[in-house]
């Protein structure tokens, strides 16, 4: 029988009754839900256990946005009126139309209940003094990031993004002890400061916490950003439409364990047939997560799209993820799954004869993509012969991945940088 792996034992029964009274007033509170539930004909009070939660249709994003349109300002999901929200957050829009999340009072309560037990499984403490380096605008990474901190007792310093300078002068006079950022800003600050011709290590960051895409757990990636600041990586992963952060790594531990508690339920599911899959070490699935107590937004089976991989079990059992990219972002090349993600992964590898940054140039949206797959390379401080570098990485991607791919190398900052996210495909054109 299937049991989502990611609900400790001990708050199972808790979890249980609580997401039956969930799932009992949802229809009265959701006319999107009440629809759903009736056009699939089941009756979401029926469930007993949480092992009934996959007889439950999925919610997709596109559904969100649809129910959105039809029932503005927050969609016919939205579950409470708009006098009992007192924030407004939106999705980040990497696949699509950005689409707005309210968040109620207890809500807020509760995100930042769980993102405190995440940054406290990453290793913020009290005597932390964290330079933020997200923005603080409808990015669910920025205040809702704020308040667990705070939560926590550590000072943060909220420089946020396009302010690298001013990153700079607080490391310089504030005892800065650890950045929070996406993979691809920590990167970009390492290269800034590099480029005032100092050192990232000279500051004396302990902790750099990473979240809001893949990255951060890359291998090679990683390698390279704990290399240039002398600093240990610990990242986090969460969700825009259920909460910001739902996943925390512990320092040294190999992967990332649920550290929601009990405010979500989180599935793994084959991404092609949507039967769940047991979460044990090895395999790879897509996270499915379904709202327990939450007022605004409440979401049954919602599938992220995040690809993950479960890298092993911590010593009371809890699975250990990576996430190694979006179906949304997967590439479809003679029928092999490559994630962009992968590619940057290999070519860093390589470092310091690249130095990381690449991009996928497409002839047209994917995912399917005709071979060869065609990537661009920036050259390291030490590339030696380029066309040797160049033979080397398409062997690498031919041998690791199993696509042609043709590679172009470019002089370094050729390829636009991002301080949010990377752009790792674009259209050719």
């Amino acid at each position: 029988m299937f049991t989502p792996g990611f609900v400790a034992p001990e708050d199972r029964d808790a979890v249980t009754a609580m997401l039956r009274t969930q799932l009992d007033r949802l229809p009265a509170r959701s006319p999107f839900y009440a629809d759903l539930f009736a056009e699939h004909g089941v009756d979401p009070s029926a469930l007993i256990s949480l092992d009934d939660l996959r007889k439950l249709p999925f919610t997709s994003k596109q559904m969100l946005r649809e129910s959105q349109a039809a029932g503005p300002p927050l969609g016919r999901h939205a579950g409470v009126d708009m006098t009992e929200i007192i924030r407004v957050h939106a999705s980040t829009g990497t696949t699509g139309t950005p689409s707005w999340v309210g968040v109620t009072r207890r809500d807020s309560e509760a995100w930042t209940e769980m993102v405190a037990r995440a940054f406290h499984t990453m290793g913020a403490r009290r005597e932390d003094v964290v330079l933020h380096g997200s923005g603080l605008t409808l990015f669910v990474g920025g205040l809702p990031i704020r308040d667990a901190l705070e939560r926590i007792g550590a000072t943060m310093v909220p420089i946020g993004t396009g302010a690298s300078d001013k990153a700079v002068l607080a490391m310089d006079t504030l005892g800065v002890t650890a950045l929070h950022a996406t993979p691809s800003y920590v990167r970009y600050l390492a290269e800034h400061v590099r480029k005032l011709g100092r050192d990232p290590r000279e500051f004396g960051i302990r902790k750099i916490f990473v979240g809001g895409e893949p990255g951060g757990g890359e291998p090679a990636f990683r390698r390279n950003v704990e290399e240039e600041w002398g600093a240990p990586v610990t990242e986090g992963l969460g969700n825009a439409d259920m909460a910001p952060v739902l996943f925390g790594e512990a320092p040294g531990s190999g992967g990332m364990r649920y550290t929601g508690g009990k405010h979500v339920v989180v599935e793994l599911i084959d991404p092609e047939t949507g039967e769940p899959v047991v979460p044990e070490p090895g395999v790879t699935g897509e996270l499915v997560y379904t709202s327990v107590d939450r007022e605004a937004c409440p979401l049954v089976r919602f599938r992220t799209r995040d690809r993950i991989v479960v890298t092993g079990l911590a010593p009371d059992g809890a699975p250990l993820i990576r996430c190694v990219g979006r179906t949304d972002d997967m590439l479809i090349v003679l029928g092999v799954n490559v994630f962009p993600s992968a590619v940057r992964d290999l070519v860093q590898t390589l470092h310091p004869r690249t130095n990381g940054a690449i991009q996928i140039v497409l002839p047209e949206e994917g995912p399917r993509v005709e071979p060869p797959l065609r990537v661009e390379a920036e050259w390291g401080d030490e590339p030696g012969d380029l066309d040797g570098l160049r033979q080397e990485i398409e062997g690498l991607i031919r041998s690791r991945l199993t696509v042609r791919a043709v590679v172009t190398l470019v002089p370094p900052g050729s390829i636009e940088r991002y301080e949010l996210k990377s752009r790792l495909t674009r259209i050719a054109g």
